[in-house]
């Protein structure tokens, strides 16, 4: 088992009031990764919440294949390294082959299964044996419980360090985020493609590309932090506006402090990471 995962493991299950997993959705540049890290620490250093940056260097499950993907794995890889090295940041991002997983793993400290492959046996063993902390995302078609199996998938290949992620599109059910403690690992909110809204956007020169309902990443935001979620997954962007992938469904970077302030207020009042004894004794 990787010790600096185990450690990094306990940090986040022991964060109080919510750890932060955040990025831009896929990587553009390395200025632009390196501007948006140093942004992002900047604040919740500030706010005192651990953060795990994310970025993609691939985005392979796209409506259209003219939308923009990333760089690749080698030169992405690369780019996260140096945003680890220049920051002294934890990375986090996604894997969609098992034979990715390997190389992955030399760089990120969490890896990340992707919402459609949080069943596939082989990818998650692959990603499992690289003894890096992963997070699971929930799939679109899969009840909770199915998530206690895919954790459980991580375990049985030798790695404790497993997350799982809820990030439903067009319905976000805030019922799932207690369900899924039946996977006995944290349980993370993904806040911002939970409002995406698949082939919602028709693309000039032909083609769709998903849209999204950015307004409304506050109210799925509080919710998750209200019922009591161990971290928020949150993708960023300094100009969602012009972003090539998934605009409609990033946080402004301009905007960030501010909402995470009001995120921390509500986690820190609320009581539900603690179930409610029900008395149904006669009254």
């Amino acid at each position: 088992m990787d010790a600096s995962s185990v450690a990094l493991y306990g940090q986040l299950k022991a964060a109080q009031p919510f750890f932060l997993l955040a990025g831009p959705n896929v990587i553009e540049s390395e200025e632009h990764v390196l501007k948006m890290a140093k942004h992002i620490k900047n604040i919740t250093t500030k706010l005192g919440l651990p953060l795990v940056f994310k970025s993609s260097f691939d985005k392979a499950n796209r409506t259209s294949s003219k939308s923009f993907r990333g760089p690749g794995l080698e030169e992405g890889l690369k780019i996260l390294e140096k945003v680890k090295a220049t920051y002294d940041l934890p990375v986090v991002t996604d894997v969609h082959e098992s034979h990715q997983c390997e190389a992955v793993g030399r760089v990120a400290d969490i890896i990340q299964i992707p919402a459609f492959l949080c069943r596939q046996t082989d990818l998650l063993v692959a990603a499992a044996k690289t003894g890096k902390i992963i997070n699971i995302k929930k799939g679109q078609f899969c009840a909770p419980s199915v998530m206690a199996n895919s954790a459980e998938k991580i375990r049985l290949a030798g790695n404790q360090n497993v997350m799982v992620c809820e990030r439903d599109d067009l319905i976000v059910d805030p019922r799932n985020f207690e369900w899924l403690r039946e996977a006995n690992c944290p349980v993370v909110a993904d806040v911002t493609h939970a409002l995406q809204q698949p082939a919602g956007r028709k693309l000039d020169g032909g083609g769709v590309a998903s849209g999204g309902l950015r307004e409304l990443i506050p109210c799925i935001a509080r919710t998750s932090v209200a019922v009591g979620v161990d971290g928020i997954f949150m993708e960023v962007h300094d100009d969602p506006l012009n972003a090539p992938c998934d605009g409609p469904t990033q946080w402004p970077l301009r905007n960030l402090e501010e909402l995470l302030e009001e995120l921390i207020a509500i986690a820190r009042v609320t009581k539900g990471k603690k179930p409610l004894k029900i008395d149904l004794t006669p009254f």
